[in-house]
This record gives C-alpha cells, structure tokens and sequence, in this order.
C-alpha cells in the first residue's frame, strides 16, 4: 500500500461535516473579499485567499495520511522550528503598523506567530501525553509553563499583544482540561488585574496599543482619529440592517472606509452586505466547527489527541470572539484574524493545519483492524 494514500477505512470515519463546514467558511471569506478589494484591485486578493485555500486542503490531506501520534512524535521539532522562527524575526524585522510580526520573503511575507500556534499545541498535547496527564506535579508544571511562555515572550516584544492573548488560552484551555488545580487557575485569574495595571503604567505597551484601549473605552472621542476604523465598523454593521444590503453594495465595507476590511475587520463586510442573518449564519457555522472539535476532544482514545482538540478549540473560540468582539466594539481592537475568513496566507494555512490535526485525531479516535 503506497504510504502516501489514507486507508479506504480511515476515510470513511472522516468529520465530513466538519471539513465540509471550514471549506464552505473559506469561500465565503473569499466572496466578502473580493467585495472589499474589488474597486482597487481586481480579483488579486480573492485569487490570492483561492490558492492558499487550495495549498491548505493539501496540508490537510498530508496531515492525515500520518498518524497524529507519529505527529506528535516531532512536537519538539516543530515547536523549536515556530520558537526559531520567532526568534528571528524578532532580531530582523522592522516594524510595520508599530509590530515587526512579520518575515518578508521578496514581495511576500510570513507571520512566524501564527505557525508557533501549531507547534504549541502539539507540544503541550505531547508533553501532558508524556506525563500521563499529570499536570499538578510542581516539576511538571514548569516545564510545561516554560514551553508556554517562551512564544508568548517573543510574541509580546514584537509587539503583538493578540497572538500572545491567543497562546495564552490556548494554554489556558489545555491547562483547564488537563484538571490544573482550582487555586492555581483562580490564582492566575485574579493575577489578570494587578498584571494588566503594571503594564499599563509601563512601557511594555505601545502608544497605538494604549490608543486602542482608549478608543475601546471611548470611541466617540476618538471617531475622527484612532477610533474611525472601529466607528465606521460599527456604522456599516448597523447600516446592515436583517438581510444587508446585498453583495458588492456595501457603502463602507466595499467604499474603502475601514481600514483593514479584508483582513481583520472582515467581519463588518458581512454585517453590512449580509445583515444580521448572515452574520448570525456565519456564527453558526463556527458553532458546528467548535462543537467538533470539543466532541473529537470527548471521544479521543488518548490523552494528546484530546489535548490537541481542546488546543486547537481554545485558539479557534478566542480568534472569533475577539475578531468579532472588535469590530462591534465590544472587545478593544487586536491583530487578530477572523479563522478561515480574513484574507492572509499563514492564517489560512495554520488554520487548515489546525483543522487537519482535529480531523485526524478524529479519524482515528478507535482502533481498526485493516487485516480483515
């Protein structure tokens, strides 16, 4: 049997429903994209989010030809590589839009953040298997603390305080589910407080990212300055009405007054063009994608493919509720893409590498007998 095609038995315990619901997402990423570039540039973006979903349904196909634990097998390797990635960029990027998150290639660039996701994952998942789950040994849990906060490090020095929100419940949801003790859990959330009001008074912050909580806060006061992005968000989701105003006639979203429409704050195209219905839908299909990947996670046969589940869960729900939360003003604004929706290579490609390894845990969740 060539090594490179998956048993005819695997296939059929595939989450079609699931691998179908993430394609139909980025398609419909893809058609809201096309509506916010296509006045300056054509159908270059859409092409552009075409290719890299189709590398992506590549990626998934070769994630699940391997066994995740022969996967989890180079956890170490490929979270070293993220680590190394980070690394470097830290120590040669220049700053764009006050973060230096990125490492250009020739006219392209990659973001090393969103592929240490992945390696974090797989390590923690890896590590806690390695353990037998027992994550309360004081010796256990710092060495699995120390994988965590080596990226979220070179993540918030770039600055990138969204990335390294996303390890962090990443973390948080594997840590939780791991049974880390209450007082240690409560201990670190009431840690949030005293925490965020010495970076406050610091200068691990930006000035942009003290604006962005400004403007968070007050965003009327800010409306015509650093708070017109989030203001005209808000604006052409209202202006959405129910049913939108169509495709294409989206005042806002298509007419070039959000900065970013087609990357972060994609999700203001779809209130303003698809209404609350289509916004409504959109959340609904997320909804089928995080209640996979949980039930995965419940009917996993070991402990790494229940933690990369859960992982994989945790940095899915906090993306959409923070993207989401952002352009309606609920949350403060972050550089956080909207998953399998904003336009951009390394977020659609991690997020279909992240889709791969559920998907693979859940092909495998029982044991098969191929003699037969």
């Amino acid at each position: 049997m060539n090594k490179y095609l998956i048993n005819s038995k695997l296939l059929k315990q595939l989450d079609i429903t699931m691998f179908v619901t993430a394609i139909f997402i980025t398609i419909f990423g893809i058609i809201n994209i096309y509506s916010v570039t296509h006045i300056k540039f054509g159908f270059y973006y859409a092409e552009l989010q075409m290719l890299w979903l189709i590398i992506g349904l590549a990626i998934v196909y070769f994630i699940l030809v391997f066994d995740y634990n022969t996967i989890g097998g180079y956890a170490k390797l490929i979270y070293w590589a993220g680590v190394g990635l980070l690394l470097f960029n830290d120590i040669t990027s220049k700053a764009v839009k006050g973060a230096s998150s990125w490492i250009r290639i020739g006219n392209r660039a990659i973001e090393p953040g969103e592929f240490v996701k992945f390696g974090l994952i797989l390590i923690l998942a890896k590590k806690l298997d390695d353990l037998d789950g027992d994550i309360n040994n004081p010796k256990n849990f710092l060495i699995l603390s120390f994988y965590a906060l080596i990226p979220m490090f070179l993540i918030v020095i770039q600055p990138n305080l969204g990335m390294t929100l996303i390890c962090f419940f990443i973390t948080l949801g594997i840590y939780f589910i791991s049974g880390l003790n209450l007082k240690v859990l409560v201990a670190g959330f009431f840690s949030v407080v005293p925490l965020s009001l010495i970076i406050w008074s610091s200068d691990i912050l930006k000035p942009y990212q003290r604006q962005r909580i400004l403007v968070f806060l007050d965003p009327e006061s800010y409306q015509q300055n650093a708070g017109f992005q989030l203001m005209q968000s808000i604006t052409g989701i209202g202006a959405g009405g129910l049913i939108g105003s169509g495709f294409l006639k989206g005042v806002r979203a298509s007419g070039g007054f959000i900065p970013e429409v087609h990357t972060d704050f994609i999700f203001s195209a779809v209130g303003e063009e698809w209404g609350f219905f289509g916004a409504l839908f959109l959340i609904a299909l997320y909804s089928i994608l995080i209640y996979k990947m949980i039930k995965h996670a419940k009917e996993s046969k070991d402990i790494i493919g229940r933690l990369i589940c859960v992982g994989t869960a945790s940095g899915f729900l906090f993306s959409i509720f923070q993207n989401i939360g952002m352009t309606i003003g609920i949350m403060p604004i972050a550089g956080i893409t909207l998953p399998f929706m904003s336009y951009g290579g390394s977020s659609i490609l991690v997020n279909f590498m992240s889709l791969g390894i559920v998907l693979n845990v859940g092909m495998r969740k029982s044991r098969l007998n191929f003699c037969s």
